[in-house]
């Protein structure tokens, strides 16, 4: 079996799309369901991997786009492999982290 991790990343897809859109972001930047509390270590990973996933889709998808633009369809293939979990998880970390100092 081939290993087909990435720099420490499940793969290739869920590196670069955690490189390039969501690089500098806080977790403040997305709009999802934190419930009462900003306390990074109570947020729901998943209803945040959730909410990454739509938020790369609604930036694909664009003003015009739709699922007749092959861009639109090769884009989407790609973001099929993305681990959201994985980055969603990712930044809740960097979020305890950063909190801590």
């Amino acid at each position: 079996m081939t290993d087909k991790t990435y720099n420490g990343w499940t793969n290739y897809a869920t590196w670069r799309v955690n490189l390039e859109i969501f690089d500098g972001h806080q977790l403040s930047d997305f709009p999802f369901d934190q419930g009462a509390s900003d306390d990074a270590e109570l947020i729901d990973q998943y209803e945040l991997s959730k909410a990454l996933k739509d938020y790369v889709e609604n930036y694909i998808y664009g003003e015009g786009g739709g699922d007749n633009n092959i861009a639109v369809a090769y884009a989407l293939a790609f973001l099929s492999d993305v681990s959201w979990y994985e980055i969603a998880g990712h930044m809740i970390e960097d979020a305890i982290e950063e909190s801590s100092h």
